[in-house]
């Protein structure tokens, strides 16, 4: 599995507008530790949910900049999963129970919404497919990986990852901003988009996505079959 020194979806942080690529903490970083740990029973739980139906739909955080952790450009972007050959590469470096748990319950041919984070213009980008269901993150056993986990043992490992195919790049980026609009308009309504992690748990890296009767987007969306893209509409 061909992994051009890509470091992903753990360390993306929070969005916002004009942050230059930086951040000031990670999933994995001291401060969310507690949380992290606190969360490790849901395994169970958000495997069962998710594992029965039929398809899931995801949303999976990665930083398109350049950004330098422990020597190591955490970069990947849309374009980056789509010069890789067969247009497939594994998503490493998730370091928080939640995320990881989603990340098992992930089945084949499931959807995923590749999504750009802590960048100038955060938001949805492209579509990809998972083409490997979860084994372990390797990432996590190589001393000099950004990722590493001394706590972490080979036979016993703790975090996973997926590969994932490249689809296509979305008709019309989907920006954070835009995002938001729905996200608030469901708080008062009511509707599918009221507790979108996006908002409600900004650090994590790898979501779940509500799936409503037109789609994970709400009812002012709609999926073109064939086409494998959701189109925001008026």
């Amino acid at each position: 599995m061909p992994r051009p020194g890509k470091r992903l979806a753990g360390a993306a942080g929070p969005d916002k507008k004009g942050l230059s690529g930086k951040r000031t903490k990670t999933e994995n970083s001291d401060e969310t530790s507690a949380q992290v740990e606190n969360s490790s029973p849901q395994t169970t739980s958000d495997s069962k949910k998710y594992g029965k139906n039929l398809s899931n739909y995801w949303l999976m955080k990665s930083e398109p900049e350049s950004r330098i952790e422990k020597g190591v450009d955490v970069k990947f972007s849309i374009e980056d999963l789509k010069a890789q050959p067969e247009q497939i590469a594994c998503w490493d470096g998730v370091r928080n129970y939640q995320a990881r748990n989603f990340l098992r319950a992930m089945k084949l041919e499931d959807e995923a919404f590749f999504y750009h984070s802590n960048c100038k213009e955060p938001g949805i980008v492209g579509l990809m497919k998972i083409v490997k269901e979860a084994y372990p993150d390797h990432t996590q056993f190589e001393k000099n990986n950004p990722h590493y986990d001394p706590s972490s043992k080979e036979d016993n490992p703790k975090w996973f990852m997926v590969d994932v195919q490249f689809v296509r790049i979305m008709k019309r980026f989907i920006s954070l901003a835009e995002l938001k609009t729905y996200h608030q308009a469901h708080k008062a309504t009511g509707g599918p988009l009221k507790n979108m992690a996006l908002f409600t748990r900004q650090r994590l890296s790898v979501q779940s996505l509500t799936q409503g009767k037109n789609g994970p987007f709400p009812s002012s969306c709609t999926h073109h079959k064939g086409s494998h893209e959701f189109i925001l509409i008026t």
